[in-house]
């Protein structure tokens, strides 16, 4: 589950026409070499000046980072992740770039650099930005607890009371949106302290409100705002460590999202059972407090690109020497640029790349029936087996436990992912990361199956919890293969990648819980589970042929990396 952490190691909103114009400058170079051998730069420099005259339109200035041969580093960003040089093999010449004053890490003793800070201070990073992860999923779901006690007091039927959950997952489906470039101009830390502020402020009418109008209102910009540690926490885990410490500190943030939903329940049962249902949200208040507390005080920037520009700027003013320049001040964006282009290309991906499209909707899928549970279970359980409110939060425990599972399982299949690399010649390719993804696909809909025809009352409350748990299970593996795989496959749009699956992921489980008690009602508790069963079931195919044809499919692809 190094997922999607290998994932969000870095990627937050590229430009495809830099890209383009760069190739368009760079394949005279390439073929004038072909033919010529060996000679001197000034010739190359003299065709790529010829080329960038010629053109009809300018070009931005690509992004490019002195690779020096001493000890500096090169932070290029692709699609709004930075990408440490370490972690790749080869030097490309390209980037070996005569300027002396663009402004690199000075090697490994330098302190500005994240990836140099102590062990200590890394993973205390690590654990803060994944329990703001932790607090704003959980904050999702610890609402649905509040539905009984909300009810009686406004007015209001289940339905109008479900909506405040959808608006929140709303919110958190659109901010990654036009967060994550703009962590590209200001960096993380300002986007944590800001986001998770606005999002402390907006539980506040959430606790305090007359009626729903104010709890609907209030809920949406609380996911817009908290919505800022989905799509930048994961950034900061990869800016810390290199891609072969990545791992652990990666799963640990990785899981955190997902383990959110069900700690809402466990919490807010216990709460609803015992207490009024405003102090739900004083709690998150207390929590989301301290959490951004901790932020301000130990959560320093990471992200290369605006810690280089700020060494620029000291070496401006030390120097008096306006030349000094970092790569994030050469590119020729705008801020605007830069986040309509993130709102734009994700849905280019979903329109016209099949493997996208079919796998986020394999992700929408499985999130939207983990958030139609939040309705489901309070039937099953209190209906068939007589639970109260904490019994009913404490039945979450299957799906908790089995995601968990699929976490610790994470060693397994990186081992399977180096035998499969290593019986290719030692190549690797995306779909080497889809086996996890084709076992969860078949895990899911036994799971469904199997929870959906134990939901009778003779039948002992453990059994469709176990089968909760498979579900918990297969979720995890699905995930995780996805989001690797969309990274692998999609180097230079992985964030849009990610994003088009995040906007999928939340639509669903937005609209999911809107129409899943009602069904349970209408349908039964088996047949409805059951229906669910065969929805996912229609998705088993498709991770197994990707994996088996994806690199044809990549090879026809204008999005996605061939080789």
């Amino acid at each position: 589950m190094a997922a999607e952490a290998e994932t969000e190691h870095s990627l937050q909103g590229s430009d495809s026409e830099k890209k383009e114009a760069w190739e368009e400058i760079e394949a005279p170079v390439s073929a004038a070499r072909d033919r010529e051998g060996d000679n001197s730069e000034k010739q190359y420099e003299a065709i790529r000046t010829n080329t960038r005259t010629g053109s009809q339109r300018p070009h931005p200035a690509p992004l490019r980072q002195t690779r020096s041969r001493s000890s500096a580093r090169s932070h290029r960003s692709y699609d709004g992740y930075t990408v440490d040089d370490r972690d790749h093999d080869g030097t490309n010449e390209e980037e070996s770039s005569k300027n002396e004053f663009e402004v690199q890490f000075d090697g490994d003793s330098d302190p500005m650099d994240p990836k140099n800070r102590p062990e200590a201070r890394k993973w205390l990073v690590v654990f803060i930005v994944s329990a703001g992860s932790l607090c704003v999923t959980c904050a999702s779901s610890l609402y649905t607890s509040t539905y009984d006690q909300m009810e009686v007091e406004f007015g209001v039927s289940r339905l109008v009371a479900t909506i405040g959950l959808t608006t929140y997952v709303v919110g958190l489906g659109l901010g990654p949106m036009f967060l994550s470039p703009l962590s590209e101009f200001y960096g993380r830390r300002n986007i944590y302290i800001c986001a998770f502020g606005m999002f402390l402020i907006w539980l506040i009418p959430c606790a305090v409100a007359p009626n729903i109008a104010t709890m609907l209102v209030a809920r949406f910009f609380d996911g817009l705002a908290g919505s800022a540690f989905l799509s930048v926490a994961g950034g900061t885990v990869g800016d810390m460590f290199t891609k072969d410490k990545l791992s652990a500190p990666m799963m640990i943030y990785t899981a955190s999202p997902f383990m959110g939903p069900e700690v809402g329940p466990l919490i807010g049962g216990f709460i609803n059972q015992f207490a009024d249902w405003r102090w739900s949200f004083y709690v998150l208040i207390i929590w989301a407090g301290i959490q951004w507390i901790l932020i301000v005080a130990f959560v320093p920037e990471t992200y290369a690109p605006v810690l280089l520009r700020r060494k620029a700027m000291m070496l401006r003013k030390e120097k008096n020497d306006d030349r000094w320049k970092a790569p994030i001040e050469i590119m020729d964006r705008s801020i605007t640029q830069t986040v309509l282009w993130s709102c734009i290309r994700p849905f280019q991906l979903l329109c016209f790349e099949t493997m996208v499209l079919l796998l986020c909707l394999l992700s929408a899928i499985l999130l939207g029936i983990l958030y139609l549970f939040f309705g489901a279970f309070a039937l099953v359980f209190q209906n068939n087996h007589g639970f109260n409110q904490w019994q009913t939060g404490l039945s979450f425990l299957g799906i908790l436990v089995g995601m968990l599972i699929g976490v610790s399982c994470d060693p397994l299949w990186r081992r399977n992912y180096i035998r499969l690399v290593d019986k290719n010649d030692g190549i690797s390719e995306p779909e080497f990361r889809l086996p996890p993804t084709i076992l969860g696909a078949v895990l899911v809909p036994v799971s469904l199956f199997g929870f959906g025809w134990t939901t009778f009352s003779r039948v002992h409350w453990i059994a469709p919890i176990i089968f909760s748990g498979l579900f918990g299970l297969g979720n995890i593996f699905c995930f995780s293969g996805i989001f690797t795989f969309l990274v692998e496959t999609y180097p230079l749009y992985a964030a849009s990648a990610l994003a088009a699956n995040s906007f999928a992921r939340s639509s669903f489980a937005a609209a999911f819980p809107l129409f899943g008690v009602q069904m349970y009602n209408h349908m039964g508790y088996q047949w409805a589970s059951s229906l669910l069963a065969f929805i996912a079931l229609a998705m088993v195919p498709f991770p197994y042929l990707f994996f088996k044809h994806g690199k044809q499919l990549r090879a026809k692809s204008r999005y996605a990396q061939s080789k």
